[in-house]
């Protein structure tokens, strides 16, 4: 617990999703100085901002969450921003970051940036061997060059940098809009609008047979505070719940505990994506000791319970 005693902590992207809930676990470790930079005084993107970020916030370590994100559709619809943005607000933090000489660079990749055609589990060891799949390669492939640029960081200037490779995030607080948000929480929005609205069918992308993994976002911030405490390689780290579950199977979790009891219509016109997903989490607990801990169902139960009681869906 004195690891984050007396330290300036610069998080960003510390408002959003995983970010609030990683603040809430650094105040219950006791730390009282962090930074968490606003979109409307700090766009990221622009050099110029994050010039004034580092001597406005003077932090020993940056913990960089910020993220353009998205599900299928948003990645389809904006390959071009979510390069250049993610790409440009990772690379120009972790470089001025070297030039403000910071104990910590806390890099965070995704699973996206895995090739296409991966054996699963992916281990990290494979993270190379491949093109990732299209429809959200842009994004995959931003995330990925911050893996590239601590590596030769730390080579050449010493520079203290991690990289941490997550798979989908869930839980309260996440994304709802139909427009951006990944599975899990637009299946329980079609899910709790079909019951509102008294309708007999909600209508899920592809063909449903492919899988993915899920980590409760409240797992993932424990998962990125034990790497900052314990982990100082600049090898990748995956950082996940270690199973797979169908989109159709998952469709009808949902659809179960949100109380919904009509069909399930696959839209083969839409794209499936990646065939599976799934990470070897095995080094993770190797190298700092973390193994997640919430149950899918408990973390679903929890997720859907937070949109019911937030959004007024009952």
């Amino acid at each position: 617990m004195d690891f984050w005693k007396n330290k300036n902590i610069l998080v960003t992207g510390g408002k959003g999703f995983l970010g609030s809930h990683l603040v809430e676990k650094l105040r219950q470790r006791d730390c009282e100085n962090i930074f968490v930079p606003l979109i409307e005084e700090y766009d990221l993107v622009d050099i110029k901002a994050i010039k004034r970020l580092y001597p406005d916030a003077k932090p020993d370590i940056v913990i960089h969450l910020a993220a353009v994100v998205g599900g299928i559709g948003a990645n389809r619809e904006n390959p071009g921003k979510f390069f250049y943005d993610n790409i440009m607000m990772g690379v120009q933090m972790m470089e001025q970051g070297r030039q403000f000489e910071i104990e910590k660079f806390v890099a965070l990749g995704t699973v996206c940036a895995y090739p296409k055609f991966t054996p699963v589990p992916f281990k990290e060891e494979n993270l190379w061997n491949g093109y990732p799949e299209e429809t959200n390669a842009p994004y995959g492939l931003a995330k990925k060059m911050l893996l590239v640029q601590s590596r030769a960081y730390r080579q050449q200037y010493g520079f203290n940098a991690i990289y941490l490779i997550l798979v989908n995030l869930y839980g309260p607080r996440d994304n709802f809009d139909p427009e951006s948000s990944h599975v899990i929480p637009a299946l329980i929005k079609k899910s709790y609008d079909a019951v509102k609205n008294k309708e007999d069918k909600i209508v899920i992308w592809g063909d449903g047979t492919p899988t993915r993994e899920f980590l409760y976002v409240e797992d993932a911030a424990e998962a990125i505070l034990l790497a900052s405490e314990r982990y100082n390689k600049s090898d990748p780290v995956n950082i996940g719940a270690g199973f797979e579950i169908s989109i159709k199977h998952l469709a009808k979790l949902i659809a179960k505990l949100s109380g919904f009891q009509g069909r399930i219509i696959c839209d083969k016109t839409k794209p499936n994506g990646q065939a599976r997903r799934r990470l070897d989490t095995s080094k993770a607990e190797r190298e700092f000791g973390f193994k997640a801990k919430t149950s899918f169902e408990v973390g679903l139960k929890k997720t859907i319970e937070w949109y019911r009681k937030d959004k007024g869906q009952g």
